[in-house]
């Protein structure tokens, strides 16, 4: 007998095993009934607000500001609700509250001679703030986002309703007894900690967390702890994630940096790894050299005394040495990353102090080369060896660095598609003649979007991998991201580390930078791209950092008519001169998509006790014609598909295939 089955009947049966998995959260009509009115509903809630923020660079006091006041938009929502009856100084107040609520209110406490009246005033203001930043959002979303202690109170208030006059008293109560019950200065801090997360919806961080700046480790903290995000990862986050794994060559980088910019404390005080035995080494072997071109780059906050500099600028040079003969064994075991052009210590000629590059013979700045044997001068002294051993086990056994190390990698990837963006650090790799630059991973060659997955591939099992020859490759690969001609986080031909401490022309110093950036201006260029990652909407863009913007020389952040933005304008005070900023950050929100270029940040105590905010300058790139709703995102898609999973299995439990579990 043959059965005659419609199409949706067919679909029941051909999804028959996942839908009986479904009936174990949804057992009975009603309940998958009205998941998918819940469903449906959250389809036309408002899209929630992205957050962009790309190469921080341990500037930490800089990122958590940015974080707080979410790139200004805290302050535009007090100005939209309150501008008309409060001044400027009293909105930058309130703004300064809820961004430091804590530190804030120790100050108002002493200076206020009527506490309970600025605690009424302010707990209605600060409460109409957080109904305002709570609007797109489910109360199933908000509740779950609330404080335990404050959670009733502080749900029956963002749903007051001022119209029903029967209620108006009980909500006045509440305030009153919060006052009464000496609680008031808790509730301000949750309710400013709560504008906070229901502001910003996703955060994306797309590179360069780590390096030149004194705090990557608290940023990292922070960022573990924050509600919704991703990372796209930068050249020196792979270095420290390298360093991590146990690449010796990554460890030496990461010192040598950080020596370079005398910010030692975040490896010695934020990660507990102990730079003793390289500091006696440096004192030993260096102890009449000054070491002068390896004296640290200081800001004008850093205090150190003579002797510490000299310490630092040994230390500095001791690892820069150990570095280059660690690099030349990686380019000597893996030919196939074709950098044998960077084995410039074989082109020194120690008798004379000069050296050769590209065929062209240089003074040297630095002739002092204790360490180095000329019959062998990639091969590390007894003491070396033991030296960077002893780093590479600290930097493998910090505790704090692993969690860390392990959070980039669970919330981390080499790019990331999301609501129709491209993100990614630094470049697609490309030929001269714009094509996509092929690159050998484990024995084959890959180009484009395939290389980038293969090269994560890697990284991820040189961290991971249980095989020794696997761990070590991944590891190589991870060296080879930082500084290789064809890594997507570099974007440039080669890195001219040691030209830049040993040789005067600046010509030698010269990086190159890849096709990608000269091309990167075409729209055609960058819709090619974007289809190479699956994205042909019209409204795609690609979103970059890595390579600061020059403002200051009249660069626009906005290449290829609006089709690529990069975001990164000089968070690090490194780059502030150079750029004439102090970053970019972009915001993507339902209403559409929009630049902030800021100003540097004075400080954190300023902004508290000054109610300083950074100075910001809001451009709309692009404005929606209607406004944006969830069912517009990537989100809203998985909520379609479970719309979709969903009314099959309500059909499946009124055609009698599968069972309701009364």
């Amino acid at each position: 007998m043959v059965v005659n089955r419609d199409s949706q009947e067919e679909e029941i049966m051909e999804s028959l095993k996942y839908l009986k998995l479904l009936t174990e959260r949804y057992p009975t009509i009603s309940d998958a009934s009205t998941e998918i009115i819940n469903l449906q509903a959250i389809l036309n809630l408002p899209k929630g607000t992205e957050h962009f923020l790309t190469d921080i660079h341990g500037e930490y006091e800089a990122f958590v500001h940015v974080l707080k006041n979410a790139s200004g938009v805290i302050k535009r929502k007090i100005e939209d609700r309150f501008g008309n009856y409060l001044s400027q100084k009293e909105i930058k107040k309130l703004a300064s509250l809820i961004y430091y609520p804590e530190q804030k209110l120790e100050i108002i406490q002493k200076e206020q001679e009527n506490l309970n009246d600025w605690y009424k005033i302010t707990l209605y203001r600060i409460i109409e703030v957080c109904r305002i930043c709570s609007t797109k959002y489910t109360r199933s979303k908000v509740r779950k986002a609330l404080p335990k202690d404050f959670a009733y109170i502080i749900e029956e208030l963002l749903h007051e309703r001022r119209d029903v006059f029967n209620k108006q008293d009980y909500y006045d109560e509440i305030i009153n007894s919060i006052i009464t019950v000496d609680r008031a200065r808790e509730f301000i801090i949750a309710l400013s900690n709560l504008i906070q997360r229901f502001v910003i919806d996703r955060l994306h961080i797309i590179g360069d967390i780590y390096d030149r700046g004194p705090g990557s480790h608290i940023i990292l903290e922070k960022l573990i702890n924050y509600h919704s995000l991703d990372i796209q990862w930068g050249n020196h986050d792979i270095l420290w994630m390298g360093a991590a794994a146990g690449s010796m060559v990554c460890t030496a980088n990461v010192v040598r940096i950080s020596s370079r910019y005398g910010n030692l404390d975040t490896i010695e005080e934020g990660y507990g790894i102990n730079l003793l035995p390289l500091a006696t080494f440096a004192m030993e072997t260096y102890k009449d050299d000054p070491c002068t071109c390896f004296s640290p780059i200081l800001d004008e906050e850093d205090v150190y005394t003579n002797k510490e500099e000299e310490l630092i600028s040994r230390m500095h040079k001791a690892i820069a040495i150990i570095q280059f003969k660690l690099e030349g064994e990686i380019i000597n075991r893996r030919r196939e990353f074709k950098m044998e052009h960077r084995l410039v210590l074989n082109n020194i000629d120690f008798t004379a102090g000069k050296i050769t590059i590209e065929g062209i013979t240089y003074d040297l700045k630095d002739k002092s080369f204790p360490t180095i044997n000329p019959k062998n001068p990639y091969e590390l002294t007894p003491e070396e060896r033991e030296v960077i051993e002893k780093l590479q086990s600290s930097f493998m056994n910090s505790d704090k660095l692993r969690n860390h190390i392990e959070f980039l990698f669970s919330k981390g990837s080499m790019y990331l598609n999301y609501n129709n963006n491209l993100l990614f650090h630094a470049c697609i790799p490309l030929e001269e003649d714009g094509s996509f630059s092929s690159f050998e991973v484990s024995g084959k060659k890959f180009k484009g979007k395939e290389l980038l997955d293969e090269l994560e591939r890697a990284a991820r099992e040189g961290y991971y991998s249980k095989n020794k020859d696997k761990k070590l490759y991944g590891q190589d690969i991870l060296w080879y991201l930082w500084t290789g001609k064809n890594s997507p986080l570099f974007g440039k031909e080669k890195m001219t580390t040691f030209e830049r401490y040993f040789i005067e022309d600046k010509t030698t110093h010269k990086e190159p930078k890849n096709p990608y950036y000269k091309y990167r201006d075409s729209e055609e260029f960058c819709i090619k791209i974007l289809k190479e990652f699956g994205l042909e909407s019209q409204e795609a863009h690609i979103i970059n950092g890595h390579m600061p913007v020059e403002s200051k020389k009249g660069e626009s952040p906005i290449k290829a008519n609006g089709k690529l933005l990069v975001i990164d304008g000089g968070f690090s005070k490194a780059y502030q001169k150079k750029t004439g900023l102090a970053g970019y950050t972009l915001i993507n929100n339902s209403f559409g998509l929009q630049l902030v270029s800021h100003e540097p940040f004075k400080s954190t105590e300023a902004a508290i006790k000054e109610e300083t905010d950074i100075r910001s300058t809001l451009i709309v790139l692009e404005k929606n014609v209607e406004r944006k709703t969830v069912g517009d995102t990537d989100i809203g898609e998985e909520l379609k598909n479970q719309i979709k999973d969903l009314k099959l299995l309500l059909s499946a439990y009124r055609r009698g295939i599968i069972k309701e579990k009364l």
